[in-house]
């Protein structure tokens, strides 16, 4: 069965099923946040060591999407789906499993890998069923449902790590059996959406063409770097506040997991915003709009992280740039997608690998002085500031310019 602008029942039931491959990625991620300082005394590392962690995950969530995007393109989305789901769960017990922090490391990069196929895929799947604003209507409301894995994902860990209860490794056994559970639903309830007419080569060759074709996209490439700067340049954050509010401003894991929490309810009112004003006024001009605002907001944080301000001068902040952050991802996703049909699986792994790439870099820079905010707050302003940068010289569409007649 192929689906194509599905409406009504279909359509939530969609949404639900590729919401439940997409917060893998998040979860993954944000999941097992509150037990950093545990870990890093469990097992006897530094917390840049911990966060050493995070971006191995992050460094195989790139890399994993150049793998099944394109893979996915050649041979439908189901396949390659489900092999890299599966993986994912024997990557998550070898991760509650870890004697060491080398073995933790080493099956993060492996999560991250694997979990790639549910973000690169996900959108693949959205490019193949819808075009139009109806694309990004549907993405939007995609965002939404992801937007609650960020909500839930440290307030889970953190009760999952409440002290009377269990260490550090129930949260990697949950993803396992999450993990699980998602192999299970997407083997019954996901068709393949991209029919055999629509698929392309499969060579290493015909991959490297499509890669390059969109890398000599201008405007394709701007919005991928524009996505990749301010989402992973938001890894300072996601690597940071760990240490910052639990270990500088003294909060609990729980109220950690609150706080990080309620950003999700940041990243679902921009995601909305772009889905319910875009017809009206643009995916551009509103992502423009949210690019200009993640630079204030950023800017704001860092002074206060250089006056050492209180906690609620940084979560404040924190919450407008995250709402920034979810028209930015649902309106550069719908921009840098249109137009690409025939390779959106290569697409998408190239739109979704550079913020992991980004984030990877950005991650570990956090803990380089772990006595205070300022590394988070600087890096948060700086990628805004590139961001918004890229956005205004790569991707205005250039005016044809009229050939003189005679």
């Amino acid at each position: 069965m192929t689906l194509r602008n599905p409406t009504g029942r279909a359509r939530l039931s969609l949404a639900l099923l590729l919401g439940l491959l997409a917060v893998l990625g998040p979860l993954n991620i944000d999941m097992y946040l509150p037990a950093f300082p545990e870990i890093s005394a469990d097992l006897d590392a530094r917390a840049s060591q911990v966060q050493l962690s995070l971006t191995t995950c992050l460094v195989g969530l790139a890399l994993g999407q150049f793998v099944v995007g394109p893979l996915s393109d050649a041979y439908g989305r189901r396949g390659p789906l489900l092999v890299s789901l599966g993986l994912f769960v024997l990557s998550s017990a070898l991760c509650a499993l870890a004697p060491n922090i080398a073995v933790l490391v080493a099956g993060r990069f492996l999560q991250g890998l694997t979990a790639s196929a549910g973000v690169v895929l996900s959108r693949a799947v959205v490019r193949d069923v819808f075009d139009g604003h109806e694309l990004t209507r549907f993405f939007a409301l995609l965002m939404v449902i992801n937007a609650v894995a960020p909500l839930v994902a440290p307030v889970v860990g953190g009760a999952l790590l409440w002290p009377s209860f269990a260490g550090w490794e129930i949260v990697f056994w949950a993803l396992a059996l999450l993990g699980a559970a998602i192999v299970a639903v997407t083997a019954l309830r996901l068709p393949e959406t991209l029919p055999r007419e629509r698929r392309t080569p499969g060579s290493v060759g015909a991959t490297a063409r499509t890669i390059g074709e969109l890398l000599r996209d201008r405007v394709f490439l701007g919005y991928a770097l524009v996505t990749g700067l301010l989402h992973g340049g938001s890894f300072a954050y996601v690597a940071g506040t760990p240490f910052v509010y639990q270990e500088l401003h003294g909060v609990s894991p729980q109220v950690f997991g609150v706080l990080f929490g309620i950003n999700g309810i940041a990243i679902i009112g921009g995601s909305w915003t772009v889905g319910r004003f875009s017809p009206r006024f643009g995916e551009r001009r509103l992502l423009v709009a949210a690019v200009s605002v993640a630079v204030l907001a950023t800017g704001v944080l860092l002074a206060a992280t250089l006056l050492q301000g209180p906690l609620v001068s940084l979560v404040v902040p924190i919450f407008v740039y995250m709402t920034c952050m979810g028209m930015i991802l649902t309106g550069s996703f719908a921009l840098a997608m249109d137009g690409q049909e025939r390779r959106a699986g290569s697409a998408s792994a190239l739109l979704g690998a550079l913020s992991p790439l980004c984030g990877a870099v950005v991650a570990p820079l956090v803990g380089l002085d772990e006595t205070t905010a300022v590394p988070m707050g600087a890096l948060l302003f700086g990628t805004s500031a590139a961001g918004l940068a890229v956005l205004l010289a790569m991707t205005a569409r250039r005016p044809r310019v009229p050939v003189a007649e005679g």
